[in-house]
């Protein structure tokens, strides 16, 4: 039982001592006694830090003279940890906050399938930040107080966690190994070792249950350039070791979930064309706990992972128009999530017609589609410039292209109804608002609005209702 399952928290330091301070501070008046280890391992600071270590009695540190980076500072620190431990990666810009760790290790050990857990914060990448009510850090503890009650209806599965407070199980680690010093100094070392624990079969959760504060990248704020320089080498190591980008596969399609309005415990089937990670359908699954999840990813690399989270396959949906799931029939899906696959479609007509086939009666499909009639785009074929502009909404790789009236007719042609459609627009310059000014003087005041949105999101139900 994990009652009995201490936790070695390891935490790299370089500099920044007072953020060191408070954080083992946080540590020592806020976890449980007895159940962890303090492991410090220190990249060779100069402003006291190494000092104020040895003065310390109740934690290990390893003083490094040269500064090894995340990843191999975290390995050094995985070395020295009892061999029984569980491993939890902290950083030393946080502050933490009553049962942070005791509700992260009920999640953790809730499932034998579950391989990682990690905390919410207020400052943090990968949808794993909220909205605080607090300004001063001397409040925090009063939110995070009434924020960390354990509960199992607020563990959410990700595609990945940042590793900002992850806690992971020892036998995961020794089952796939520590982090991959490949991507020294930092980033990206926390999204693959999450590929690799979901490559082996574990799940990934966060906690919205276990809150601590996060300053937030203390180390990297001094050297902006050199920041986005290993962010951006790291991440082609990690496109050239896996084969995609995680950030982008990871994404979550925020105007698709806002388009799904149900009941919290309706069971409901949900199937998303080009679905990653599986990212956005993790999220409908949070919100709808009796939802089954099916994705089909034509990249294989992509899907590799995804297949180990949902149920996924890989064919192009368009080269037979079947569905090789193992329990989807005619008439299975309450939602089909087709993303922008109209627009690179071959056919979006007999598209459309072939998925009605797989909806429910009252089923829907929802859809993204760039605007043809954006001002840019118009701007930009006055201009000579089409699809070819860098910085053109509409992607190169389009064959069909949509106005608002095309994606009416399309859609009532192929026998759908009920349309809800959702505009997207950003708001204007002052210079762009006197360009549609001088086209709506031929066409009419009246079309101004059609040459705002950016991006439709088409939402509209089969019409075999009964």
């Amino acid at each position: 039982m994990f009652q009995n399952k201490k936790t070695s928290i390891i935490i790299l330091t370089y500099n920044n001592l007072n953020y060191t301070c408070s954080c083992l501070e946080s540590i020592r008046e806020y976890t449980t006694q007895n159940t962890y280890e303090i492991i410090i391992v220190d990249n060779n600071s100069t402003d006291g830090t190494r000092e104020w270590l040895k003065e310390q009695t109740d934690i290990k540190f390893i003083l490094n003279d040269e500064n090894l980076g995340f990843p191999k500072g975290c390995n050094l620190g995985i070395d020295v940890a009892d061999n029984d431990n569980d491993i939890l990666l902290l950083n030393n810009d946080t502050k933490v906050a009553p049962r942070w760790l005791d509700n992260l290790k009920i999640c953790l050990y809730s499932d034998e399938k579950i391989g990682a857990a990690a905390s919410i914060t207020n400052n943090c990448s990968n949808y794993q930040a909220i909205s605080v009510p607090y300004t001063d850090i001397e409040n925090m503890i009063d939110f995070a107080d009434k924020n960390n009650i354990s509960n199992p209806s607020k563990w959410e599965q990700k595609s990945r966690l940042v590793a900002f407070c992850m806690l992971i199980k020892r036998d995961i680690i020794n089952q796939i190994g520590p982090l991959d010093e490949r991507f020294t100094p930092g980033n990206f070392e926390d999204d693959d070792l999450c590929m690799r624990i979901i490559e082996a079969g574990y799940k990934l959760m966060v906690c919205n249950d276990s809150f601590i504060h996060h300053f937030g990248s203390t180390s990297f704020k001094k050297d902006y350039t050199k920041f986005n320089n290993v962010l951006r080498e790291n991440s082609q190591k990690f496109e050239e070791k896996w084969g995609f980008n995680s950030n982008y596969q990871s994404l979550l399609k925020f105007d698709i979930i806002n388009r799904i309005n149900e009941p919290r415990e309706k069971k409901i089937n949900i199937l998303e064309f080009n679905c990653g990670l599986g990212s956005t359908l993790l999220r409908l699954k949070y919100m709808y706990p009796n939802a089954r999840l099916y994705g089909i990813e034509i990249n294989k690399n992509v899907a590799k992972i995804c297949e180990k989270i949902i149920e996924t396959i890989t064919e192009d949906f368009e080269e037979n128009y079947i569905m090789n799931f193992n329990e989807t029939k005619i008439g299975f899906f309450d939602y089909i999530i087709i993303g922008n696959k109209l627009q690179f479609s071959k056919n979006p007509s007999k598209l459309l017609t072939e998925l009605k086939k797989f909806l429910k009666p009252d089923g829907y499909v929802i859809a993204t589609i760039p605007n043809l009639m954006h001002y840019s785009v118009i701007k930009g074929l006055l201009m000579g410039n089409f699809m070819y502009n860098n910085n053109s909404i509409l992607d190169s790789h389009c064959t069909k292209f949509f106005t608002l009236p095309d994606i009416q007719k399309i859609f009532d042609e192929c026998g759908y109804i009920n349309p809800y459609i959702f505009h997207y627009s950003r708001e204007l310059s002052q210079e762009d608002n006197d360009f549609l000014d001088q086209i709506c003087t031929i066409i009419g005041s009246n079309m101004k609005s059609f040459f705002i949105s950016y991006q439709y999101v088409a939402k509209f139900q089969n019409n075999n209702l009964i």
